[in-house]
């Protein structure tokens, strides 16, 4: 195999789009979270279900139970191929979080519910300390 064909077989030659954004780890920070990637989303042209679902309920988690006074939250989204990753990621990595049973008259809790059934995988990533990323994926093509 000559280095011309190794070059070619190990580098992704597709276009893979990303914006990211610093907000605030308050209710309007999530707002603008939500407002900024639907204004991405169709900018790339792409569709706003359920993406704009999964920044509303993502970041409304870091709001909820990610905030650390004084620490902005990241928001990023990429595009490889058909792809749309959503990464928010804060400062609180003591805290994790999980997909609970909410109690049929509580009023919060079912973030995460919400994300498992509108994305097609999701996660979290630590590190480095103190971060935590939590991320969903969904197909947009």
């Amino acid at each position: 195999m000559n280095q011309e064909t190794a070059d070619h077989r190990t580098q992704y030659t597709g276009h893979i789009r990303n914006f990211s954004a610093l907000l605030p780890p308050t209710p309007r920070g999530a707002r603008q979270a939500r407002q900024l990637a639907v204004q991405q989303l169709r900018d790339w042209g792409l569709p706003l279900d359920p993406a704009e679902h999964l920044v509303a309920e993502l970041a409304a988690n870091v709001v909820t139970h990610g905030r650390v006074p004084g620490r902005d939250f990241r928001l990023m989204l990429y595009v490889i191929d058909t792809t749309l990753r959503i990464e928010v990621t804060d400062t609180r990595d003591d805290l994790l979080p999980g997909v609970r049973e909410a109690a049929p008259d509580s009023e919060s809790g079912r973030g995460l519910v919400i994300v498992e059934a509108l994305a097609d995988r999701w996660g979290v990533g630590l590190g480095p300390r103190p971060r935590k990323t939590v991320w969903a994926e969904c197909g947009v093509g």
